[in-house]
């Protein structure tokens, strides 16, 4: 099944801004907005016009949220996997003076993956997504999609390296850390952060940083993955 795939011109969205902390103990909304940037030698168009059309592999589609209508197809390319969506905000893992049960009423201390010293992820430090839990709709691990994997999260011209760090429900999908949010120029504020639409999520099949923690690590590795990806039309 063919999905048109939406492209750099079409996607648009407001930027919020971020939470900063003067006082560790209270959240407080910050007036600037995030520093954005694009990580990688790799452009955003030349990894939009590599994925072209959308060859649906999962068997129907999700939701953005929890009330909202299932729309999202996840679609098969060679060498990854990919997904347009929203972008929730996720602050699970390890509590933080930006990530906590104060600036995150949804917040859970733990991920699905760890670092490799058994400690829970930082997402308020590291660029990570988050994937739905297999089920009928779609079983990630059975398209080479697990944790640790390399995934380049793309939002208008800029482009986020990040793993797959986390699962979440079922039926929904578009949620990435605190981190990657910030990285891109997304207000990141758990509660009022995030945008409705216009990004682009990269999963290069097979991938995996053995150090889940070490961004370095997966900015590395996405971009090699990235340049074969983009020359391999």
């Amino acid at each position: 099944m063919l999905v048109p795939l939406l492209t750099p011109a079409m996607i648009g969205a407001s930027l919020l801004a971020p939470a900063t902390l003067p006082d560790p103990a209270v959240a407080v909304l910050s007036r600037t907005h995030p520093a954005a940037h694009s990580e990688g030698a790799v452009a955003a168009g030349d990894l939009l016009a590599r994925l072209g059309e959308c060859h649906r592999i999962s068997h129907g589609r999700y939701r953005t949220d929890a009330a909202g209508p299932a729309t999202v197809p996840v679609c098969d390319t060679r060498g990854a996997v990919f997904w347009q969506a929203d972008l929730d905000v996720d602050c699970d893992g390890r509590p933080t003076a930006r990530c906590n049960r104060r600036t995150d009423p949804q917040f859970a201390a733990t991920t699905a993956y760890q670092q490799s010293d058994g400690r829970q992820l930082n997402a308020a430090a590291l660029p990570y997504i988050v994937v739905p839990a297999p089920s009928r709709i779609w079983n990630p691990g059975a398209h080479g999609v697990r944790g640790g994997s390399v995934a380049a999260v793309i939002y208008q011209d800029r482009v986020q390296y990040a793993v797959v760090g986390d699962t979440g429900p079922r039926d929904i999908i578009g949620e990435a850390s605190y981190a990657t949010a910030r990285g891109l120029g997304i207000g990141a504020d758990p509660r009022a952060g995030g945008t409705p639409s216009g990004v682009t999520y990269v999963v290069f099949k097979n991938s995996r940083v053995a150090r889940i923690q070490d961004h370095a690590a997966a900015v590395a590795a996405g971009t090699r993955l990235a340049r074969l990806f983009v020359a391999n039309r």
